[in-house]
């Protein structure tokens, strides 16, 4: 499978500002084909980024502007194949089994063994993908950047990284290794970078997309971690900047796949 993405920004940024991208495709050895650009300006002028390995795969691109300035990125890439699965650590499933900032698991304990009391593996995997697409409503800018998957279930709407909270907490509460992923999406619409839920099931790590708005099959890792505080595709790390324009883009080449929610599927 051939996959094109693309994303584009604009951001103000004031005096001595530090920052820090996650837009860029995860490297794996798997793939066959990989090609990517990415170019970043300040008034024009380009600007170096210093390339730092990030969890599974994933980059961060840092960036420093001494002074104010308006920064224009623009990433692409073409990949072609799929992606090798992951093996993961001991130290990384215990990691990832613990309660974290937008997946409190600890909270949510008693309604996860109210819902899923009896449920394990792949049965339980799927019982809280259709149970979280079943009890939220899918509504644009409905939540805070601050809202966790407490405050998402008792609002009972949210965006994807809310469904992905949600669902993460859940599984968490029951014992199952679970985080979230940062992805480009062929087939989402409205068209943006899309936040799901991996869980470790059986050896592997399993995708699951509660919003149920794009084909899992198609999409394409940028990175992944705890939940969206390890995965923001802009942070500031010094400074400040507001973020003027936003555009993504994810296409495959040819017909896009068809997406059941009861299959098993490892990102690719």
């Amino acid at each position: 499978m051939e996959r094109t993405v693309a994303a584009r920004m604009v951001f103000m940024t004031v005096a001595d500002t530090k920052a820090a991208l996650a837009i860029a495709v995860a490297k794996n050895p798997g793939y066959t084909s990989f090609e990517e650009t990415l170019t970043i300006t300040a008034d024009g002028a380009p600007v170096p980024a210093r390339e730092l390995a990030d969890f599974h795969g994933g980059r961060l691109h840092y960036m420093e502007f001494a002074e104010p300035a308006e920064v224009t990125v623009e990433y692409a890439a073409t990949v072609t194949g799929r992606a090798e699965p992951e093996e993961s650590t001991l130290a990384e499933l215990i990691r990832y089994v613990r309660p974290s900032r937008y997946a409190e698991s600890d909270r949510l304990l008693p309604t996860a063994y109210a819902e899923f009391g009896g449920l394990h593996g792949v049965e339980l995997l799927h019982a809280v993908r259709n149970w979280v697409y079943g009890e939220l409503r899918y509504i644009s800018g409905s939540s805070r950047g601050t809202d966790g998957a407490v405050e998402t279930l008792l609002h009972r709407r949210g965006v994807c990284r809310d469904f992905a909270h949600l669902a993460i907490a859940l599984l968490r509460s029951k014992d199952v290794p679970a985080r979230l992923a940062a992805v480009y999406a062929p087939g989402l619409t409205p068209m943006d970078f899309h936040a799901v839920a991996e869980a470790h099931v059986d050896g592997a790590w399993h995708v699951i997309d509660p919003t149920g708005l794009a084909p899992r099959e198609s999409m394409l890792r940028i990175t992944a971690g705890r939940d969206s505080s390890d995965t923001a595709f802009l942070s500031t790390v010094g400074g400040r900047l507001t973020l003027n324009e936003l555009r993504v883009s994810a296409v495959v080449n040819g017909q896009l796949p068809a997406e059941d929610p009861a299959s098993m599927v490892v990102l690719a």
